[in-house]
């Protein structure tokens, strides 16, 4: 009894320890922080109330298809990631899946996203969200990650598109303030991404990844992240600028992007072990709270 026991115990161990793994690969807070900016995007789509029937589909195969290039990522760098301090115990280097189940994980993740968004939502936006697919697993990570130091700078298109695909979700059309989140976006990762690479500039010069710090020095790529964080005030006055937000945003963008520039200037300036990390750390948190406050904008205006 003890011995059967101890077997289905085992067994309800490997069965846990895979789904955490497949979870995992799927990069579950970059995807969630991708949907987030997704039903935003939605939300300033329309003056009303999203409705559920577009607002669920919408949403979760924006989240599958998202989830499917994260697990593609990992499929293709695990080379990489065995090697790489960060990622060494990712669960495909480490054994906890293969990378043939990791490959059906992912197309089957791909598929249903597809097919959900495209009979549910509208072709538009399934073929938007599976050219950001694309951009991301193929173009960035199997190519422009391993060419060139301006990978994060090109291949960020395929990460900033979810406020178009969420507003094509509800109108089944790219209007220019869709674009406008996609820049924030845009002109927000390179900052984002590049604390980071100062933080694991040796890992990435181990396997030969030409990031910027690698490439072209530390100093460099800090001059580069304070140029980008004044880019990204300017980019982030004009949705109030247009008039597609209020003075709500506008305090909430000057707030979140000065504190995002001084996060800078003390990565340039006087910078310690910490400072690389803290502004990466920092710049997640800046996104996340600058897409809210374009939420509460939205919502909040027409009953002040």
């Amino acid at each position: 009894m003890s011995k059967l026991s101890t077997l289905e115990a085992s067994h309800s161990s490997v069965l846990f320890g895979n789904w955490r793994a497949y979870y995992e690969i799927t990069k579950p807070k970059v995807v969630a922080l991708l949907v987030l900016t997704a039903l935003v995007g939605m939300s300033l789509s329309v003056p009303g109330a999203i409705p559920w029937q577009v607002l669920l589909p919408a949403m979760l195969g924006i989240g599958l298809l998202s989830s499917a290039a994260a697990a593609v990522n990992h499929i293709v760098d695990e080379r990489i990631d065995a090697v790489m301090g960060r990622t060494h115990n990712r669960p495909i280097p480490n054994g906890s899946i293969t990378s043939k189940k990791a490959i059906i994980f992912a197309l089957s993740l791909a598929v249903i996203g597809f097919v959900m968004l495209y009979a549910l939502v509208n072709p538009l936006t399934a073929w938007l969200t599976f050219a950001g697919l694309v951009g991301y697993s193929v173009v960035y990570t199997m190519y422009l990650k391993r060419a060139t130091p301006q990978n994060i700078t090109i291949g960020g298109l395929a990460g900033a598109i979810p406020p178009l695909l969420g507003w094509t979700a509800m109108t089944n059309e790219i209007h220019p303030n869709a674009l406008l989140l996609v820049l924030l976006i845009f002109t927000w990762t390179p900052p984002h991404f590049w604390a980071l690479a100062i933080h694991r500039k040796n890992d990435y010069a181990k396997v030969n990844i030409p990031m910027l710090p690698v490439t072209h020095g530390i100093d460099f790529t800090k001059t580069q992240i304070l140029l980008y964080t004044v880019l990204l005030f300017i980019v982030g006055l004009l949705p109030y600028l247009v008039g597609m937000s209020s003075w709500i945003y506008l305090i909430g963008s000057v707030a979140l992007n000065i504190g995002f520039f001084c996060y800078a200037w003390k990565l340039k300036f006087n910078a310690d072990e910490n400072t690389a990390m803290d502004t990466f750390k920092f710049s997640i948190v800046h996104l996340m709270a600058l897409f809210i406050v374009l939420l509460a904008d939205h919502y909040i205006l027409p009953m002040t």
